[in-house]
């Protein structure tokens, strides 16, 4: 393993505890905000089941605030896109004159707030692919996949590197985005359809939309459009990269079909009540669809649909 790093975990919900627990199992001193399940994972410590071990973390380095962790070599925001007008406040207190920032957050435009606010050259975008929930306070369910995509928000090799690394020797996957644009549009391309179809067509699963044949076809007008769309944000920003439609079609329904009945967290936000990523995940990517001319009906009614009982 590469020298042991310092990492501030900003957002320890199923997806911050997961990769944080991670990276402590490999070695490096990993320290948790923790709100919400403060006192149980005081008592219980942070348990988690998964395909690749369960581990649990008897006695994790878990604070109250921000402020108690300090400066560190990386900081990982898992918050939820809703809280983006939080991040800032949370994410300051860890950084230090070398802290990278790891932004393991849901949407598009996210890293342009957090580039702004620290320097650019210090911000990569992850993104997971997983299927995680959180059960119990203090216990985390990882149920399939969980490849880390990381990208650089300026596209340094050098740096993107150095993201790399930190990882080494953990039991998580990464793999390098040379374009981190273009990670999110792809990421984009399932999250859109699939979790949006979830949560519009009544609170279903991700199997009933692949079993239904007008949700499936549907899914697949949504991902056009989001492709469509990425393919012409890629270009505006020109970049030399684009998305490949026939292939990435054809995978993201082939892993999908592999996941059973499975709670996108966007569902799991509708189910219990909460505010749900609409902004992020599906309102950015259509203003700049409607921006450069990229028509996307199915897009516009989703999310037109999505904020409607976001303010239910």
């Amino acid at each position: 393993m590469q020298q042991r790093q310092n990492v501030a975990i900003i957002g320890s919900g199923a997806v911050g505890s997961y990769y944080g627990g991670r990276l402590a199992e490999a070695g490096h001193n990993v320290h948790f905000l923790v709100r919400r399940d403060y006192h149980a994972v005081t008592a219980t410590g942070l348990n988690v089941t998964s395909p690749d071990g369960d581990f649990i973390l008897p006695h994790p380095r878990i604070f109250n605030s921000s402020g108690e962790i300090g400066p560190v070599d990386w900081v990982i925001c898992a918050l939820k896109a809703t809280s983006i007008s939080d991040a800032h406040r949370l994410v300051k207190p860890c950084i230090g004159p070398g802290t990278r920032i790891l932004v393991l957050m849901n949407g598009l435009g996210l890293e342009e707030h957090f580039a702004d606010w620290f320097g650019a050259g210090s911000v990569f975008g992850g993104l997971a692919f997983t299927c995680i929930n959180r059960a119990e306070p203090g216990h985390i369910h990882h149920l399939a996949y969980g490849t880390v995509t990381i990208g650089h928000f300026q596209d340094d090799p050098a740096e993107l590197e150095a993201a790399l690394s930190l990882w080494s020797g953990s039991k998580t996957r990464v793999i390098s985005a040379p374009s981190l644009l273009r990670a999110r549009w792809e990421k984009l391309c399932w999250n859109i359809p699939f979790s949006g179809l979830c949560v519009a067509a009544g609170g279903i699963t991700t199997d009933r939309v692949m079993d239904n044949s007008g949700l499936n076809q549907a899914a697949r007008h949504l991902m056009e459009e989001v492709m469509a769309a990425g393919n012409a944000d890629l270009s505006h920003h020109q970049e030399k990269v684009s998305i490949d439609r026939a292939a990435l079609v054809d995978s993201m329904f082939k892993r999908t079909s592999t996941m059973g009945a499975y709670k996108p967290s966007t569902l799991i936000d509708f189910v219990e009540g909460k505010a749900m990523e609409v902004e992020a995940i599906f309102a950015e990517p259509l203003r700049r669809a409607l921006a450069l001319g990229v028509t996307a009906p199915q897009l516009s009614l989703l999310t037109a649909l999505l904020r409607s009982l976001n303010h239910r």
